[in-house]
This record gives structure tokens, C-alpha cells and sequence, in this order.
């Protein structure tokens, strides 16, 4: 399993990143990415601080640990700005936590979020045909959620990917132990989704391509 968006007690999460890292590593994991919530508010905190985590934890754990960030609910006008913040900082992922059918994010932040140079446009359950074709010209992957409030549209964000030709990856969002999942249980999820077997395995995949770019610049 390759997880690009959990989070940990630097945000809303449960665990240190040691803990959620091992946590991970016990599940089968081959690679996490810590991406705790940031608005302009926390985000020149949060992200050095999980630089320095996954440098520890790289240095001795077979897991590999990705630095990253979500931009979360964060004003439309401030998202691209955030996006570059983050990656000056160091982080190796930013993902931006897109309009979701539970949660009241602002109208357009999807957009918003393309037109930003993230990496992932998280859990976009109100996608449009439009910014989904967006998204695929870009290059940006959007995510199909295992967590169970975002997850309800699931199936909406895999129709306008497939539709786009958008590249599509599977992440847990995970804010504790619980929440991770096994290889498994992934394309369990996959399956209920309506994903064909070829499907599945370019969703793995891709996010095996994402983390692969960044792990071999992990020092």
C-alpha cells in the first residue's frame, strides 16, 4: 500500500508521525505520506517539522515517510500562493483538499486547486467534466477517498476521471491508526467503486509513480 494523504497530531490527527509511520509499516505499507492540514495561519510550522520526522525516521525504518501538506479550506485567492509555499518549505507532496459533498468548501477550490500546481486534488466530490479534463491536461491525480464521509462520492470522481482520462489514486486520509488499510482492502474498495481489474492495478500504479518521483530525492 501507498498512502499520499494522512495526517497526524499536527493537524486533526491521532498519532505522532513515528507512531502512524509504524503503524503503516506493520499494515504493509511501502510508503506513507504525512499531509497535515495548513492554511496560511500554520503552514511555515508544519511543514519543517514533518521534514524532520520522515529525515528520522528514513534514516532507519524500511517505510519510506513523505514530507508533505494539505491546503485546507484555505480562501480561493490564497490557494496558489499556499501550493508554492508549501513546496519552498520542502514539502514533497502538496495536496489540496478539494469540494467535497461533506464539508461546506468554498465554491471553486477545485479550480482553483488545478490551476495551483498541486500533486493531488484530494477527496473532489463535486468535480465538474470540465475540471476533471483540467486535471488530466495538468497532469494532477485525483483521489478516491477511503474515508467514509468523503467516500460517498466515489464513484462520481472515478465516472468524470474515466471520462478525462485523468489519473486516478486511492488514499485513506487517515487521522488515526484505525484508518489505515491493507493492499486488500484497497482494491475492495476499488471493486465496490466499479473498477475493472485493469483499473485497479493503474490506480496502484499511479500512486507508485508519484511516490517513486519523489522517494529517490528523500535524503
Amino acid at each position: 500500500m501507498i498512502d499520499l494523504h494522512t495526517h497526524t497530531l499536527f493537524s486533526d490527527g491521532e498519532l505522532l508521525p513515528s507512531e502512524l509511520a509504524r503503524r503503516a509499516e506493520v499494515k504493509g505499507y511501502k510508503a506513507i505520506a504525512i499531509t497535515d492540514h495548513a492554511d496560511s495561519s500554520n503552514i511555515d510550522f508544519i511543514v519543517p517539522r514533518i521534514i524532520k520526522a520522515s529525515k528520522v525516521l528514513n534514516s532507519f525504518w524500511k517505510i519510506r515517510v513523505i514530507p508533505g501538506v494539505e491546503i485546507t479550506h484555505a480562501p480561493v485567492e490564497e490557494i496558489k500562493k499556499l501550493v508554492t509555499m508549501g513546496q519552498r518549505l520542502g514539502a514533497k507532496i502538496v495536496v489540496v483538499h478539494g469540494e467535497t459533498v461533506s464539508e461546506p468548501v468554498i465554491h471553486g477550490t477545485n479550480r482553483a486547486a488545478l490551476e495551483s500546481g498541486c500533486d493531488i486534488l484530494a477527496h473532489p466530490g463535486l468535480i465538474t467534466a470540465s475540471d476533471a479534463k483540467f486535471a488530466a491536461s495538468k497532469g494532477i491525480y485525483l483521489e478516491l477517498s477511503a474515508r467514509k464521509s468523503h467516500s460517498k462520492a466515489n464513484r462520481h470522481v472515478y465516472v468524470a476521471a474515466r471520462e478525462a482520462s485523468a489519473k486516478l489514486v486511492l488514499n485513506t486520509d487517515a487521522h488515526s491508526g484505525e484508518d489505515l488499510i491493507t493492499d486488500s482492502q484497497a482494491r475492495r474498495i476499488l471493486c465496490d467503486i466499479g473498477l475493472k481489474e485493469t483499473e485497479i492495478k493503474a490506480v496502484f500504479s499511479n500512486s507508485a509513480e508519484l511516490a517513486g518521483r519523489i522517494v529517490k530525492d528523500l535524503k
